[in-house]
């Protein structure tokens, strides 16, 4: 697999970019990746996405060494209920120690756990974000109203965890992307010399322009800048990963 990510600040923020993004191997035939967006109307909200990530990031790499001593003989989404768990814990915990109001862990989680080999994987998408799975686009929408996992930390984890319902999986796949809901507010932000138009989460998602390139998804969104003058104005993670031929 190839992995492509992008992160970009929104065009009408003016400080800190809220989104954040991971990337990590686990073991020798595993992925897991995320993206975050944390919420503008809370407080500190980069640090709520950042502080998830780099809690998920942990987990990540607790279950690699784990694996080495004990491999996983359990299915995918057991595994990422044991990631997701531990995120869960760490996150209560924190809250805890440095005594965080709620509002400071406000952020949505994408997580894409895949495994190499079998080449097979799971979505789970807390709150509202976008997938692509081979080109079929699924966007979770809550009304701009996300159920935050910030909300749900002093509840029981598997009662909480048994009503996650935005949970894909898929196998056999040539192209998945997640991403923050940024994907849908490109907005013209200067003139340029072209009056064409274009789907712009298609063309980040399915379109396979500069895949030869480590930096397609910087580069389509250079593109997109200078040649139809188009920004997104909210903060934008994206991470995509295609299947080498």
């Amino acid at each position: 697999m190839n992995i492509y990510s992008a992160i970009q600040i929104g065009d009408y923020h003016t400080q800190q970019c809220e989104d954040h993004l991971m990337i990590r191997k686990t073991g020798s035939d595993k992925i897991i990746c995320a993206v975050m967006d944390g919420c503008s109307t809370g407080l500190d909200s980069h640090f709520a996405s950042v502080l998830t990530g780099k809690i998920l990031r942990k987990a990540a790499i607790e279950k690699g060494y784990k694996d080495l001593y004990e491999p996983a003989t359990r299915n995918l989404d057991e595994e990422l209920k044991e990631i997701v768990r531990d995120v869960f814990k760490e996150l209560a915990s924190v809250k805890k120690q440095l005594m965080l109001d709620e509002k400071e862990l406000l952020t949505t989680i994408i997580i894409l756990l895949y495994n190499i080999k079998e080449n097979k994987g799971v979505i789970l998408t807390i709150g509202d974000g976008i997938i692509c799975i081979d080109s079929e686009i699924t966007e979770y929408d809550r009304d701009n109203k996300p159920d935050y996992l910030a909300f749900h930390l002093q509840e029981d984890f598997d009662e909480w965890y048994s009503r996650q319902d935005q949970k894909v999986f898929f196998e056999n796949v040539k192209d998945v992307s997640i991403a923050t809901d940024g994907i849908f507010t490109f907005t013209k932000v200067k003139k340029t010399g072209s009056e064409d138009t274009i789907d712009f989460a298609e063309y980040l998602m399915k379109d396979l322009t500069y895949a030869g390139t480590d930096e397609m998804l910087n580069r389509k969104l250079k593109y997109l800048e200078q040649h139809y003058g188009v920004k997104p104005t909210d903060d934008l993670a994206m991470i995509r990963m295609i299947k080498n031929p």
